[in-house]
């Protein structure tokens, strides 16, 4: 592709171009942006190098000499690229007579040996990511080795683009996020968006204090020195915003932990009181680049379903196995049965001795053994403080999505000196357990919308039951259903505008409410409702009570 490009605008720059997931990516510096006719125009020129099948040649030199080869080539990004090299040597291809670029490699033996490709789209890219370096054009692409391939994945994307949060949810009337006063990266909730939030966050408080979970509640703002002790100042500072107060410097919050560690630490703890396991709904901010932000899967800020859990040494693995079950059947309730597991060991850059680096990772890896659990080992992709299993789940288009996580973590209880005292009165150090079920409430919601393609189970709709009344005759009859459905708990709405039913019904869909109820004279006069259900059409007319007992059995098991 970036051969292509060079051939068709010789003036452009060349960035950088990684494989990734499902493809590739090429960045680029041009004048004027591509467009779609562009795109064209360049995968013809792929074309002809495929068919033109060019060897691909590898040669290594020293970065001096690559640096003197790309500055000659007036490729700055590359001679940048370079300079910030650690090896002494580095490796270019040539294709065919006149093309020449920085990689890694290895590659396929020619051009002749890919098959099936489409460019996709293009974005604008900032630099390394940073909002101060220069914006850059992104072309995504794909390839596969048969045409059927490619096929089924640009279904796919076409089905994917029908179910994007970012425009169902406005589209319902869930969330909105950017502002031009507020910033971008943060979420405004309108009503229909903030009552489906509630409804997850009182079902997880219900079901974890059924579990022996105590709910707690942290302050957004802290002082900077709790943050240098648990290690945040030192180890993702550039992910904090700061304030001051004076002379004292202030976090607002990117992490809910040291705030539970204060309040285990609030008082005095004996091993009978373990474990103790806190649980908050918190909010927290991070200073995500703005190259980097996404609908609500990343945002500035957001809420974890957090929990921390103190624990005695023998208590660990019953924990964590426990912690997994609850993952399990948290995930089954919202309709997702498919997933995929990694355990993510120690980073470069951490805290805490190897010795209780193995315990905690051998504790995680144990724990999915006994389960019978299969997993990937994600290596050095653990937190600063401790390993962690991750658990993704995998949606209707079998897209991964990163929600639940548990890590295990020796470190931090050290560094704030927290104990219990032991049955022989010695005091000794808990082992803590980090863990969120559905992670951020926004990244989750955002994958609830696109799961379902913003068809929410019913006990999830923000709006259950939508009443068409045909006539003004019959509103005092609508408002009487409409009193009983919402002292029976049924999320309720009316549309008595006065447009033609079919038009009410049809907007009814499109708000994807599951169940219309279509009330007129004869209605008013039995005392029953016709039932219309999303995507399945009339119901027929039963009484009122009837709908109300049907409706509520299909809800109550999640309750």
């Amino acid at each position: 592709m970036a051969e292509a490009v060079k051939r068709l605008w010789p003036e452009v720059k060349l960035a950088i171009g990684p494989a990734i997931e499902d493809g590739f990516y090429y960045d680029f510096d041009k004048k004027d942006p591509f467009s779609s006719d562009d795109l064209l125009k360049i995968e013809q020129e792929m074309q002809k190098i495929v068919s033109a099948d060019e060897p691909f040649v590898r040669q290594e030199m020293g970065k001096e000499e690559a640096i003197k080869l790309f500055e000659g080539m007036k490729e700055d990004y590359k001679v940048e690229l370079i300079r910030g090299l650690p090896n002494e040597k580095v490796s270019v291809y040539n294709t065919g007579k006149d093309f020449l670029d920085l990689c890694r490699g290895p590659h396929v033996n020619s051009t002749g040996e890919i098959k099936f490709f489409k460019l996709l789209s293009v974005a604008g890219a900032y630099w390394h990511g940073i909002e101060t370096n220069p914006m850059l054009q992104r072309i995504y692409g794909t390839c596969f080795n048969t045409k059927g391939e490619l096929e089924e994945y640009l279904n796919s994307l076409e089905e994917a683009k029908l179910r994007d949060h970012r425009k169902l949810g406005p589209q319902l009337g869930l969330f909105d996020i950017y502002h031009e006063q507020a910033g971008a990266g943060l979420v405004f909730y309108h009503p229909k968006g903030a009552l489906l939030r509630t409804i997850i966050e009182d079902y997880e408080k219900r079901e974890h204090l059924k579990r022996g979970y105590q709910l707690v509640i942290t302050p957004h703002i802290m002082d900077a020195s709790l943050w240098k002790t648990s290690g945040h100042y030192d180890y993702y500072k550039e992910n904090m915003y700061f304030s001051s107060e004076g002379d004292r410097e202030i976090v607002l919050k990117p992490m809910n932990c040291p705030g539970h560690i204060l309040i285990y630490k609030s008082k005095s703890r004996s091993y009978r009181d373990l474990p103790i396991r806190f649980f908050e709904l918190g909010t927290v901010y991070r200073k995500e680049k703005a190259g980097v932000l996404h609908g609500l899967l990343r945002v500035r800020g957001f809420t974890q379903d957090d929990a921390h859990i103190f624990c005695l040494p023998e208590q660990l693995r019953q924990e964590i196995s426990g912690i997994i079950d609850f993952v399990f059947e948290t995930m089954k309730v919202f309709g997702f049965e498919h997933w995929g597991i990694e355990l993510s060991t120690r980073p470069e850059k951490y805290i805490g001795s190897d010795e209780d680096w193995q315990k905690a990772t051998a504790a995680l890896e144990d724990s999915l053994k006994e389960k019978g659990l299969p997993y990937e080992i994600n290596h050095g992709d653990g937190a600063f403080y401790g390993p962690k299993i991750d658990i993704k789940l995998k949606d209707a288009l079998k897209r991964t999505w990163q929600c639940a996580t548990i890590q295990c973590d020796f470190a931090l209880p050290k560094r704030f000196d927290l104990a219990y005292v032991d049955e022989d009165g010695r005091e000794k150090q808990p082992i803590m357990l980090h863990r969120v079920l559905l992670g951020s409430l926004e990244r989750f919601i955002g994958a609830l919308i696109e799961h379902y393609k913003g068809e929410l189970p019913l006990w999830l709709s923000p709006t259950q039951v939508l009443l068409i009344p045909i006539k003004e005759t019959v509103l005092s009859y609508a408002g009487q259903v409409k009193e009983f459905l919402e002292k029976n708990q049924i999320r309720t709405d009316m549309d008595a505008r006065n447009e033609t039913l079919d038009k009410r019904i049809r907007n009814a869909e499109l708000n994807k409410i599951p169940y219309c109820l279509i009330l007129g004279e004869r209605e008013a006069k039995q005392g029953t409702v016709s039932v219309r259900k999303k995507g399945m059409g009339d119901q027929g007319a039963v009484t009122k009570d009837k709908f109300a007992e049907d409706l509520l059995n299909q809800i109550k098991q999640y309750k």
